[in-house]
């Protein structure tokens, strides 16, 4: 009769589950990339476009001027084999969505550990007439400095790659939309880009005030009376870092990423915020940003950040959706298990599926 297994040997059971997991996702994360993507349609310039003169030149130091001019509208993205999928749907949504096409210049900035051939062969061979830099990112110049999260997704270097923006771009590039890559647009990006952001701003996002602000430092911050005074003479509110628009030109005149990275740098000693890459631009930014229309942000449609549960769209227009949060609607609909807003994703999904059809 065989014998009952005994505590002993469930916990021996349970250890080499937990190892073999572990184990597979190593060997996951190491495997390259076999996703393959479909190739997106041309999109073309209206009558209306502004030309940018100079295009097929180059300045003297053998920067594109195409990529210089004030007449482009200049998206800057992260770019990692993990969210590339969802990449190259906002790259599809944005090109679909504008009346400008061929004026819109994308920015990716990719880990310098990253296969960066790849990623740039994987982006050209679905946009073939995309006008596109890649950049690489020196994860250890941040890596130093990052505190754990309440996610570790949320404690990757390249995270931080927002607040080098204006050191990473060339000098010339003076004004920039930061984008992530869990969104779509269903607008025109150059309204966005438009934004005024009057005579002193350093950034644009939409904004939202009736969040509770405190939450988002701990007890130890509000009860530091040096710490809690940042915010005096503001009036801050809580903006989504994942929709930005930001003057290059002013972030490098106030050395801004200096300014980021020396609040990293205290939290690292005293744990003041509980979210990797948010607070710092709070304690620099909050309440001295331009307010943009909630349209331009409908955030927060991930869910939060421990289930990601289905959410709904939050009362009043909508120009761009983001995923924010821990579900993402690639993996949900691979899964089966899609939230209804998930189909307003899934039409700019551009990955090869094995049984699809040529049309």
């Amino acid at each position: 009769m065989p014998k009952s297994p005994s505590l002993f040997d469930f916990h021996l059971l349970l250890h080499f589950t937990i190892f073999s997991l572990a184990a597979a996702d190593a060997i996951a994360a190491a495997r390259p990339i076999t996703q393959q993507f479909k190739e997106a349609p041309q999109f073309y310039n209206s009558e209306i476009c502004p030309k940018i003169v100079g295009e097929d030149d180059e300045s003297d130091n053998g920067t594109s001027i195409f990529l210089c001019s004030d007449q482009s509208v200049h998206v800057a993205m992260t770019l990692d084999s993990a969210y590339i999928r969802g990449s190259m749907a906002a790259v599809l949504s944005i090109l679909q969505h504008s009346s400008c096409p061929q004026n819109i210049v994308f920015h990716f900035v990719a880990s310098a550990t990253a296969n960066a051939s790849f990623l740039h062969a994987t982006i050209s061979s679905s946009f073939p007439y995309l006008n596109f830099q890649v950049y690489s990112f020196d994860d250890s110049s941040v890596s130093r400095l990052i505190s754990t999260s309440i996610r570790s997704a949320l404690d990757c270097p390249l995270n931080y790659a927002r607040s080098y923006l204006a050191d990473l771009l060339p000098s010339c590039v003076r004004r920039i939309v930061y984008l992530d890559s869990d969104l779509v647009l269903v607008d025109d990006i150059a309204k966005l880009a438009a934004t005024q952001l009057g005579d002193n701003s350093v950034l644009a996002a939409p904004e939202h005030c009736n969040a509770n602000f405190t939450s988002y430092f701990t007890p130890t911050f509000w009860s530091s009376p040096t710490l809690s005074l940042t915010f005096a003479n503001r009036k801050p509110c809580y903006f989504n870092t994942g929709v930005m628009v930001i003057d290059l030109d002013r972030w490098r005149r106030g050395d801004y990423t200096k300014k980021i990275e020396e609040w990293m740098g205290i939290q690292k000693r005293t744990r003041i915020y509980e979210l990797g890459s948010l607070p710092p631009f709070l304690l620099v930014f909050a309440g001295n940003i331009v307010a943009v229309n909630h349209r331009w942000n409908q955030h927060g449609l991930g869910g939060d950040n421990f289930k990601g549960l289905c959410r709904d769209l939050h009362p009043g227009p909508v120009s761009l959706l983001h995923w924010s949060g821990k579900g993402k609607p690639w993996v949900r609909l691979d899964a089966n298990r899609p939230c209804p807003l998930d189909a307003l994703w899934a039409p700019y999904d551009l990955l090869q599926t094995p049984f699809a059809l040529d049309s």
